[in-house]
């Protein structure tokens, strides 16, 4: 488990990171950020399907594919449901004071089981450990974007921004430490954050990307399934 913490910690400094780029107006930053919603997003779908899947489906049995579903309908319900105002990516207009709340609220469940992925996927190795980090990892600076521009957009200064995107490491963090704790989560925390894991790839990241014109973002997003098949081949000869 201090395996998992640890990684579980530098995922949650790329939240803060995407906040201060934010808040500190990095539009460079932004920039690269956008290119990575569309890397990460092809990475996450590649380790979901062929990876976090397939082990969740064995470590739970017959309810893995239930606890799935499941997992993708409660992300739903918390983002766009319940949270009146969300998308991935930086927010350039102006919302409601509520929205960024709301929003922190909605992505405090998703974060949470980023961590309950991170230690449910080191427990069965730590080949698809350091896979599950990687994808998990590649979505936590456009995470930290959203929950900042977002707070700012509501009239919050970047102060609390920030502390937004901390707040959302520290679910992360939180998370991990549960899944130790609970037997449930050991068991079947990869197959709910197998369902979290593929809504984040594919409602949250693609839509994000897939209207915009030119070729970067397309190629950035089958580069990023290619990763994954590289990542896999490297990690088979180094673990």
């Amino acid at each position: 488990m201090s395996d998992a913490l640890l990684y579980a910690l530098l995922a949650a400094l790329g939240n803060v990171g995407g906040a201060l780029a934010v808040s500190h107006r990095a539009a460079r930053g932004l920039i690269v950020i956008e290119h990575a919603v569309a890397f990460g997003a092809g990475f996450m779908l590649s380790v979901a399907i062929t990876e976090i899947l397939p082990e969740a489906f064995a470590r739970s049995g017959p309810a893995g594919p239930v606890l799935a579903l499941g997992g993708y309908m409660a992300v739903h319900l918390t983002q766009h449901t319940v949270t009146p105002h969300f998308h991935f990516g930086e927010e350039t207009h102006a919302v409601k004071p509520t929205a960024g709340t709301t929003a922190l609220i909605g992505l405090l469940l998703h974060t949470f089981f980023d961590g309950v992925a991170i230690a449910s996927a080191f427990l069965v190795g730590p080949a698809l450990g350091m896979m599950v980090f990687l994808a998990i990892l590649l979505h936590k600076l456009p995470e930290g974007v959203t929950i900042a521009s977002l707070m700012l957009a509501a009239g919050h200064s970047g102060r609390v921004a920030v502390g937004a995107g901390a707040l959302l490491g520290a679910a992360t963090i939180a998370g991990v430490l549960l899944t130790d704790t609970w037997s449930v989560l050991v068991r079947h925390g990869l197959a709910i954050s197998a369902g979290v894991t593929l809504y984040v790839a594919a409602s949250n990241l693609v839509p994000e990307f897939q209207g915009k014109g030119g070729w970067r973002l397309p190629v950035a997003f089958f580069a990023g399934a290619g990763s994954f098949f590289a990542t896999k081949v490297l990690l088979a000869a180094v673990l």
